[in-house]
């Protein structure tokens, strides 16, 4: 495991930029389950809707000084606009979840100066890893991957 990857899961609170009102989207899921391991997890929508029956933020300019990381589960053209607003907000740590990665986004991040991590699902990494998750994780450790 790479020293971001360390260091973000260690974080303990957290926004999330993708999760939807339909509560369908893969960004609820992590949201739930991020929940359940001990982290405050903070919903950002552009709409600021109510979310599974929690408030969401705006943007993460509201959430300054609350979250120490954010997790961004969004489409990569959508993600370079939360990789910027990131930074403005000062969030240094930044987790693209796989499918919100791109050229892009890499490129970005590194000239804004942010620790992101990439390519990699925060749910094999978030302690405690349960269900799939864990044997996923142990089948990434098998092949040189975690």
């Amino acid at each position: 495991m790479n020293a971001s990857i360390k260091e973000f899961v260690q974080l303990k609170q957290l926004a999330l930029l993708g999760a939807s009102r339909s509560g369908t989207k893969f960004g609820n899921m992590i949201a739930t389950e991020l929940k359940q391991r001990g982290y405050q997890v903070y919903l950002v929508h552009p709409e600021g809707i109510e979310i599974g029956g929690e408030m969401s933020y705006p943007n993460l300019a509201a959430l300054q000084g609350k979250v120490q990381g954010v997790v961004i589960c969004l489409p990569p053209a959508a993600a370079v606009s939360a990789l910027r607003d990131a930074a403005v907000a000062g969030i240094k740590h930044v987790w693209l979840q796989q499918g919100a990665q791109s050229v892009e986004t890499a490129a970005m991040a590194k000239e804004l100066g942010l620790d992101p991590v990439t390519g990699k699902c925060i749910l094999m990494y978030a302690e405690p890893v349960t269900s799939f998750h864990a044997w996923h994780k142990g089948f990434a450790r098998l092949f040189g991957q975690y």
